[in-house]
């Protein structure tokens, strides 16, 4: 996969990130600097979270500021033209879904540059598409979305999974594929189970279904 390629999907995911993070703000009527700080945290949070957990040190957005900029730019549109994009519900939800699977894409790519294994890459996959939305929800007093049955990270851990799954195909030579292809099928896998997640309200058991199904056995 090429360097230009990687490059223009990661802003990409930034921005689409940054617009669901700035929203978010706008939602629970921050001021200004506090809905581009929103953005900016789930634009590039979850890939600041990943480079520190694996040594990537400067961090990404440190070293091109262009991310930065993308997210204050994008909060300072958000800002102004809220009232716009609130009749956008649905484009915005699906932005975000392609948002998660080019992350989680990116992010197992990420690891797989510093040779981690299954479980590395997995956990890169998930921070880089969610860690920004969980320091937005732990800044904003919530428990983070992440955990609260909405089919979020665990369609992205699949779409990681399946991406090591085409990485080890390749090594053991049961598969020709490219980097490039592995992030396509990766994104598209992502998008369509969050898709079909919001479409029929897919959630893993909670715990409150737990007790209730307990409490009914006994």
């Amino acid at each position: 996969m090429s360097d230009q390629f990687m490059f223009f999907a990661d802003l990409l995911g930034t921005v689409i990130f940054a617009i669901t993070g700035a929203v978010s703000g706008m939602k629970l009527r921050l001021d200004m600097l506090g809905v581009i700080v929103f953005g900016c945290l789930v634009g590039v949070g979850g890939g600041i979270v990943r480079d520190t957990v694996i040594g990537a040190t400067p961090v990404a957005v440190l070293q091109n500021e262009i991310y930065l900029a993308a997210c204050i730019i994008t909060g300072l549109v958000v800002f102004f033209l809220f009232k716009r994009l609130e009749n956008h519900q649905k484009v915005i939800l699906i932005c975000d879904a392609f948002g998660l699977g080019v992350f989680t894409a990116l992010g197992v790519a990420k690891g797989n540059l510093y040779h981690l294994g299954p479980i590395g890459l997995a956990t890169c996959g998930v921070l880089s598409a969610v860690g920004g939305g969980i320091l937005r929800d732990v800044m904003a007093r919530k428990i983070p979305a992440v955990l609260v049955n909405n089919f979020y990270a665990t369609a992205s851990l699949i779409g990681g999974l399946a991406y090591i799954a085409l990485l080890k195909m390749e090594k053991n030579g049961w598969l020709e594929i490219s980097d490039f292809t592995c992030f396509i099928v990766t994104t598209l896998l992502v998008l369509i189970i969050r898709l079909l997640a919001i479409r029929y309200n897919f959630h893993l058991p909670g715990a409150q279904e737990t007790d209730k199904k307990n409490i009914g056995s006994n």
